[in-house]
C-alpha cells in the first residue's frame, strides 16, 4: 500500500493542484506578457537558514525562469520591511508581495498551516508528505491549505521538506520518558510535543538559543537538523536525537491573492508548473544539508541517537493521542486534516 501511494506521485496533475477555488478570469491572450512583474518577498527568517539558499531561493530562480523573467522577485531578510513575526499577515495585507515560513509562524495566523509544517510523528521523509498533501487523490491535505490561504488573501505557491525537526541536547534521549523535566526551547506544534512527552517547554528567540545552551537556561533545543551548524549547536550540545518531534518539517510560501489575481493566467500556470518539481529538488538539497550538518556534529565530538522502530511507534501513538487533537481543535478544516492524516498513516501501515 504504501509503494503504491508514493507512486501516484509521478501521475498527479500540478495545474488543478492550485488552481484558485472559483476563480473567473477574463478572456486574455494566453501567452507571455509585455510587462514586467516587480514583487518584494520577505520570509520570516533571514539568509542564515538553511530555508534561504535550499528553498525560497530556488523557487524564486524557477518563477523567473519559467515565467521567462516577466516576473521579477526582490528578496529581503526577516526585519528589512517588517518583523519576522508580522511579515505572514503583512503579505495578506499586501505590504509584501510574498513570504516564507513555517505554519505561518507556527499556525497563529492560520491553523490549517500546520498540516502543511508537519504532524508531530507525522510522516517518515518528504515523498510520504507529497502522497498526503497532492499525491494521492483520496487525501489531499494540501487542498484545505490552499482553502484556508485563500481565505486569508494568500496563494500557497511553494513548498520544501527541511527534513528532520530533531531534539539537540545536553543529555541522552532514547525514549519518550528521557524528556522527563527537561527545559528544552519550543515553540507553536514542538512545544505541544514537548509538553505531552513531560518536559518543560521555553519559550525563546532563536538568537537566544545558544546562550540559553552554554549557561545551562535550557537543556536543549527543538531545530531542523540541517540548521544546527548554521547556529554553531554543536558548540554546545552533545546530542542529536532522531528523527526528533517531526521526521519531515516543513516551510510553506505565499503571494497575495491581490498580486496572484494580477498575473495573467499563463503566469500562473507557470507558477503553478513549478511547484512539484522545486518541491522535490529543493527537499533533496536539505537532506543533503542533514547528512552534512550531522557529520559536523560528530567532528565536533558529537553523538548521532536514532529512536529505535519500537520507540518511535510509541512516540506516534501518544502524540496522535495527546498532541494531533491540539491542532484539530484550531478549526474545523484543521480537524478535517488531522482526520486525514491519520487516515494516511494507518493506509500505509505506520500506525
Amino acid at each position: 500500500m504504501k509503494k503504491h501511494s508514493i507512486k501516484l506521485i509521478a501521475a498527479l496533475s500540478v495545474f488543478s493542484m492550485l488552481a484558485l477555488p472559483g476563480a473567473v478570469f477574463s478572456a486574455e491572450k494566453y501567452a507571455k506578457p509585455d510587462k514586467v512583474t516587480k514583487w518584494v518577498f520577505q520570509p520570516c527568517f533571514d539568509s542564515s537558514d538553511a530555508g534561504w539558499a535550499n528553498g525560497l531561493v530556488p523557487w524564486i530562480k524557477a518563477v523567473e525562469e519559467a515565467t521567462e523573467g516577466s516576473i521579477k522577485i526582490k528578496l529581503e531578510p526577516s526585519g528589512a520591511i517588517t518583523s519576522g513575526s508580522e511579515a505572514f499577515g503583512a503579505t495578506a495585507a499586501g505590504m509584501l508581495d510574498g513570504y516564507a515560513g513555517w505554519a505561518t509562524v507556527y499556525g497563529g495566523d492560520m491553523p490549517e498551516g500546520m498540516l502543511a509544517f508537519g504532524m508531530a510523528m507525522g510522516a517518515n521523509n518528504y515523498r510520504d508528505a507529497w502522497a498526503a498533501m497532492f499525491g494521492d487523490p483520496k487525501y489531499r491535505i494540501g487542498d484545505i491549505v490552499q482553502k484556508a490561504a485563500n481565505d486569508r488573501n494568500l496563494q500557497w505557491v511553494g513548498w520544501t521538506s527541511q527534513g528532520p525537526n530533531a531534539m539537540f541536547t545536553k543529555f541522552p534521549v532514547n525514549k519518550w520518558e528521557d524528556l522527563s523535566g527537561k527545559k528544552m526551547r519550543a515553540g507553536g506544534p514542538h512545544a505541544l510535543f514537548h509538553a505531552a512527552m513531560g518536559g518543560a517547554p521555553v519559550a525563546m528567540g532563536g538568537g537566544d538559543i545558544y546562550t540559553g545552551l552554554k549557561l545551562g537556561t535550557i537543556d536543549g533545543t527543538y531545530w531542523d537538523t540541517g540548521g544546527i551548524d548554521d547556529m554553531a549547536f554543536q558548540e554546545v550540545i552533545k546530542y542529536a536525537i532522531m528523527p526528533g518531534w517531526c521526521p519531515s518539517q516543513h516551510q510553506e510560501i505565499y503571494v497575495n491573492l491581490d498580486a496572484w489575481k494580477g498575473l495573467n493566467q499563463w503566469q500562473r500556470d507557470r507558477i503553478n508548473g513549478i511547484f512539484m518539481d522545486t518541491y522535490f529538488i529543493t527537499s533533496r538539497m536539505h537532506a543533503q544539508g542533514v547528512d552534512e550538518a550531522l557529520e559536523i556534529l560528530e567532528k565536533a565530538g558529537g553523538e548521532v541517537i536514532h529512536f529505535s522502530d519500537e520507540e518511535v511507534k510509541r512516540m506516534r501513538a501518544k502524540a496522535i493521542a495527546e498532541v494531533w487533537p491540539k491542532v484539530a481543535e484550531k478549526s474545523d478544516a484543521s480537524a478535517k486534516g488531522v482526520a486525514l492524516w491519520k487516515e494516511f498513516l494507518q493506509d500505509i501501515g505506520d500506525l
